[in-house]
């Protein structure tokens, strides 16, 4: 059920005023970071240093442009008009619709998942639904095999017993047995209401349109502090992030799970890769690059279960940075010549393209700045960077851990969860340590080295 928003003016007052605490925090870093320049009789002396201020000085400047773009995507949530172009259509003549669930060990959750699309709302002779087991060895093939037998007309598996390990290679496998006009994507633990696949395959009407992605929305946020504060993650990144980009006609995000895919302009890209890690950002920028849209549909909303061990959370966002960073390696210079996306929109690609790079940099900045501490350097200039390190990337870095996150939960009229928010320190401190070092695995071992990037499964626990 969507949430509806309350109290509007005091939350967007508290959010605005925090804006414009952090672009004083950056402002007034660039600012003693540029002061810390050494003066001309001592250049000679201060020359050791130089490189150190200089590379400080340039990671203000980025985090700063991150910190803007993520400030003009909150007050857009707040204040400026929403887009939700395709909510309406509910009579049409459905496209066909093949919905792909990837099932390695997925017992404990399957038969959920299943129940649920079994239950939706559209035209049984236009939908098909293939759960792909993949060399399982718990009870997942004979789950399916039930779901089969009770409904032959809509569960149609598929059993996959070699080939490349990972979702890509899942998905691909599948999508050879398609005919249908358009798939959509269900991880194993996904949860879709009765009416989703119908606002899922709206958008498609638009020509424009390759994919489509819904809000994910975690159902075990009761479990412990792990996941609530993982629940105020996806809440800033998908109710302000995700649907701030679709208002502004940027580039909103394809998701592996919970989104839509056009067959056709699939195959007309090159069809999944195998090879990509992050197969929905490599897919987003492949659409992109091949003249699509992809439409964020934040009303459409589905339930995931978000990881309940730190391990498992730590596995996961290093899996996510490995796989975006992969996928920004591929792609960003082609996005920097092609002249079919608008400036803006490139603009807005290659900064999400670099969103798992803000971790290492801030680390980078840190060094700097205790490097010229210690260094009798502007000690004003390296603790003012390192206060401002803190609370700006937290505010505004990668997971808009402060600032979108209470915008988002003041839209979602949720205001309780916000006590939790001082807390998701825990969170950045942990994200900003794993990306950073799935960074470094990912140029040194990974590349350098021509290690396989493997794909690593989330453990699941809902019985």
């Amino acid at each position: 059920m969507a949430r509806r928003p309350h109290n509007r003016g005091l939350a967007a007052r508290i959010s605005l005023l925090f804006g414009v605490a952090c672009v004083a925090l950056y402002g007034g870093s660039l600012v003693l970071a540029a002061a810390s320049a050494p003066a001309s009789g001592a250049v000679a002396s201060a020359t050791p240093l130089l490189v150190p201020k200089i590379t400080l000085t340039i990671i203000i400047l980025i985090l700063g442009i991150f910190m803007v773009r993520h400030l003009i995507f909150t007050l857009n949530r707040l204040f400026g008009k929403q887009r939700h172009p395709y909510l309406d259509v509910d009579v049409a003549d459905w496209p066909s619709v093949a919905v792909l669930i990837p099932a390695h060990n997925e017992e404990s959750v399957i038969a959920n998942a299943l129940s649920a699309l079994v239950d939706v709302d559209y035209p049984a002779d236009r939908f098909r639904i293939i759960p792909i087991d993949d060399r399982s060895e718990d009870g997942t093939w004979e789950l399916i095999s039930r779901f089969h037998r009770d409904y032959p007309h809509l569960v149609h598996p598929l059993r996959r017993a070699q080939g490349k390990q990972g979702k890509a290679a899942v998905i691909k496998f599948a999508t050879e047995s398609v005919s249908e006009d358009l798939i959509i994507l269900f991880d194993a633990d996904y949860v879709p209401g009765r009416g989703l696949i119908k606002q899922l395959a709206a958008p498609f009407f638009d020509p424009e349109v390759g994919a489509v992605m819904g809000r994910v929305v975690p159902h075990n946020t009761g479990k412990n502090l792990l996941t609530r504060l993982l629940d105020l993650e996806r809440a800033g990144g998908y109710q302000v992030n995700q649907q701030a980009r679709m208002n502004l006609s940027l580039v909103p995000q394809f998701g592996g799970s919970v989104g839509g895919v056009r067959v056709r302009a699939l195959k007309q890209v090159g069809g999944w890769r195998e090879d990509a890690l992050a197969e929905d950002t490599d897919l987003t920028y492949r659409l992109l690059l091949g003249g699509y849209k992809t439409v964020y549909e934040n009303r459409s909303e589905c339930y995931e279960e978000v990881p309940e061990l730190w391990q498992e959370r730590n596995r996961q966002i290093m899996r996510w940075a490995k796989g975006h960073n992969q996928a920004a390696f591929r792609y960003i210079w082609s996005l920097l010549k092609t002249r079919h996306v608008s400036f803006v929109e490139r603009v807005d690609a290659v900064l999400l393209l670099g969103v798992y790079t803000v971790a290492p940099l801030l680390l980078l900045g840190w060094v700097c700045a205790l490097l010229l501490y210690f260094n009798g350097q502007q000690t004003l200039a390296s603790v003012g960077f390192a206060t401002f390190a803190f609370v700006g990337f937290g505010a505004m870095g990668n997971f808009a851990a402060f600032f979108e996150i209470a915008a988002a939960l003041h839209l979602d009229g949720s205001g309780n969860r916000i006590r939790l928010l001082p807390l998701n320190f825990l969170n950045f401190l942990a994200s900003l340590i794993n990306i950073a070092r799935a960074c470094f695995e990912l140029v040194f071992i990974d590349f350098l080295c021509n290690r396989e990037l493997r794909w690593s499964k989330t453990q699941r626990y809902r019985r």
